[in-house]
């Protein structure tokens, strides 16, 4: 797939693939990549057990990168991707970066920031959900599968 055909598709690719190292870690496989114009200039995945660090999420660890990279921290031309809906401490971090866009694929019922709302964001970033949703459920799915 070219970048051309379906940017969303495939960032979220991407943000599978750090998804994917997860799962081998044997960390929750959730993915993120940030991008600015039309390149990734961050990529994270979980390491809450690595780290023993239970804000290592993957969004937390790509938003401090990107913010690194770009030496500012505010993220307001770039679009987060993740493969799970992020959680309530991640939605704010990016609240607070004011990052552009957020676009994951996999709802989170339990745990996602969906379900209290998107006040947490800055009122000017847009939310894209269902990107790849299939691929990133199937992959959860498995992880867990496994480990029960």
């Amino acid at each position: 797939m070219s970048i051309f055909d379906n940017p969303d598709e495939y960032y979220m690719q991407q943000a599978l693939q750090e998804a994917r190292l997860a799962y081998d870690e044997e960390e929750i496989p959730v993915g993120a990549v940030v991008v600015s114009g039309d390149r990734i200039i961050a990529r994270a995945h979980n390491n809450t057990e690595r780290l023993h660090d239970v804000t290592a999420h993957a969004e937390m660890l790509a938003l401090t990168a990107a913010a690194n990279m770009l030496d500012a921290k505010y993220l307001t031309e770039c679009t987060l991707y993740v493969t799970l809906e992020p959680c309530t401490m991640c939605a704010g971090a990016a609240g607070w970066t004011q990052v552009g866009r957020i676009v994951y694929g996999a709802s989170d019922p339990k745990r996602g920031f969906e379900r209290l709302g998107r006040g947490m964001l800055h009122p000017k970033t847009v939310v894209v959900s269902g990107v790849m949703k299939e691929e990133c459920e199937r992959l959860m799915k498995e992880f867990f599968r496994e480990r029960r």
